[in-house]
């Protein structure tokens, strides 16, 4: 083995392609500090205009993912190889992926789609692919609800995207809709005013909008009330265990006598 003709052609390629090398090595470290610098930036921009914090980590990830492939673009070029075929590359490694992927694919758009038409976000109540539960988290691939009895369910935003929701605690308020019985000897109105100091006692009713304390049924030994109670999304249940065992209380205070467990039986199956 002749190891000067190996110097001579080590000294060669490092002639060719040392200076190469070693401005395509500054380059990426220099890229590298600017793309930090760019994702703090970017960071610092979006809590000042105060974008939503569930889009926040995903266009920030976008970006930074983008901005390291122009850089890796760049050094390649830098170094000599041809972009065009590098490009093509990628392209075709990219399109294997994506075959290999499309569940994924389609929940990663669902992502997208929810983070920016947003039809429900974190905290929301909402019932979706027969679910209910509380918006814990929007991920870029699954929505994570948890249930009022404490389960996760996690979801695929490419499902979500594509069927219907109905977003419980939207507006910020929503409607508690309970039916009581008492039996009828007691009188439409003595009841109705035994029903109305449970409900303006109630701590989590709201108190700047009418709530409905309605008849829906008369029969000969009942009669059959729709209770009606306005009151922010967060404590739904509260006031729904609150009236009902209010109500309770109040009807053995009042001496309001409850109807036969048989009419109310068939009542409700009318």
């Amino acid at each position: 083995m002749n190891f000067d003709i190996i110097k001579a052609q080590i000294w060669t390629l490092a002639t060719l392609y040392g200076g190469k090398i070693l401005l395509a090595l500054l380059a990426f470290i220099i890229g590298r500090f600017i793309v930090g610098k760019i994702s703090s930036m970017l960071t610092n921009v979006m809590e000042k205009r105060k974008v939503d914090r569930d889009v926040q980590p995903f266009l920030s990830s976008l970006i930074i993912v983008l901005l390291n492939v122009m850089l890796l673009l760049s050094i390649a070029g830098i170094v000599g190889i041809e972009t065009s075929s590098f490009v093509a590359v990628l392209g075709a490694a990219g399109l294997a992926v994506g075959l290999a992927l499309q569940g994924s694919l389609a929940n990663f758009a669902g992502g997208v789609l929810i983070l920016i038409f947003k039809p429900y976000r974190v905290g929301d109540l909402i019932n979706a692919q027969g679910f209910t539960g509380t918006v814990e988290g929007v991920q870029i691939f699954n929505t994570v609800l948890v249930t009022p009895d404490n389960r996760t369910i996690i979801l695929p935003n490419g499902a979500l995207s594509t069927s219907p929701i109905t977003n419980i605690s939207g507006k910020g308020k929503i409607r508690v809709d309970m039916v009581f019985a008492a039996g009828s000897q007691n009188g439409v109105d003595k009841i109705r005013a035994s029903v109305q100091k449970v409900v303006d006692a109630c701590p989590t009713a709201l108190k700047d909008v009418p709530h409905d304390i309605l008849v829906t049924k008369l029969t000969e030994n009942a009669i059959f009330f729709d209770v009606r109670v306005w009151t922010p999304s967060a404590t739904y249940w509260d006031t729904y265990y609150n009236v009902h065992e209010g109500i309770s209380r109040q009807f053995a205070q009042d001496g309001i006598q409850a109807p036969k467990p048989a009419e109310v039986s068939v009542a409700l199956k009318q």
